[in-house]
């Protein structure tokens, strides 16, 4: 067979069409790769698209990851327990850039300050919400990424109504104790994926998910986005990986309940 009609790797079989990729697989597929390269950290995504991203790149490309059942065990792949991870053991493990976790927000701004405390003035809020919780630790002491299921303005916004995750800005503004394992590798939602690739930190729209345009974004952005010259499309899933989502990893389509098509 010559060169040229060899078939790709992964390819479908002759004749047979290419399936359907729907939008909550790209972002699991963004999610996943937010570890791609970790080594052995511990893995703490937070929400459906997130954790099934965390358990792919596990079962494929990052292999020494560490999964727990969000309690006090390392599970395995299958979800049982390889071993016991007491409290004092889980925060040695965050405050020396061991984990790298997934959260949600509430807010973003365009530095990476997130907000899932209260919208309004925090000392009479138009709405309370989950509290500041462990959020400052994260992001201070371990790599911390984030998750957007509905791309919108009041997401992502100029100025975020308090500081719960901590920006690269504010970081810079607090000194070397603060940047010491600060960083936001990515932040994904359902339209793209984005970084904070840019001379001053600010976030960088790093790939559109397929039927996305830039247009998009921008109008569903609060503030003013880097955007490179050419952006390239969040890659392809393999059609193991495919499988590993629908037939292993969430057969029961949770990804579809939190990512509309």
């Amino acid at each position: 067979m010559s060169p040229a009609s060899t078939p790709a790797p992964d390819a479908p079989a002759s004749g047979a069409p290419a399936p359907v990729v729907t939008r909550a697989e790209y972002c699991v597929i963004a999610c996943a790769e937010a570890w791609r390269d970790n080594g052995e950290v511990l893995a703490s995504p937070m929400g459906p698209v997130p954790s099934i991203g965390a358990r792919l790149a596990k079962r494929t490309f990052s292999p020494d990851l560490l999964l727990t059942d969000g309690e006090a065990m390392l599970v395995g792949l299958d979800g049982t327990p390889e071993g016991w991870l007491p409290y004092r053991q889980h925060l040695t493990m965050v405050t020396g850039g061991r984990r790298h976790v997934m959260m949600g927000a509430s807010q973003l701004d365009r530095f990476g300050n997130q907000n899932i405390s209260c919208i309004g003035d925090w000392s009479r809020p138009t709405r309370q919400l989950l509290g500041v919780r462990g959020a400052p630790v994260n992001t201070l002491n371990n790599p911390t990424s984030y998750w957007v299921p509905r791309h919108s303005r009041r997401v992502f916004v100029e100025r975020v109504d308090m500081v719960c995750g901590v920006g690269y800005d504010r970081a810079a503004a607090a000194g070397p104790s603060a940047t010491r394992f600060h960083r936001v590798p990515r932040v994904v939602s359902d339209l793209g994926v984005f970084d904070f690739a840019t001379p001053d930190h600010s976030m960088r729209l790093a790939s559109l998910h397929p039927g996305v345009t830039v247009e998009q974004v921008r109008e569903a952005t609060g503030f003013r986005l880097a955007v490179p010259d050419e952006v390239p499309r969040t890659r392809e899933p393999t059609p193991e990986e495919l499988r590993l989502i629908r037939e292993v990893i969430d057969p029961g389509g949770a990804r579809d309940r939190e990512v509309r098509s």
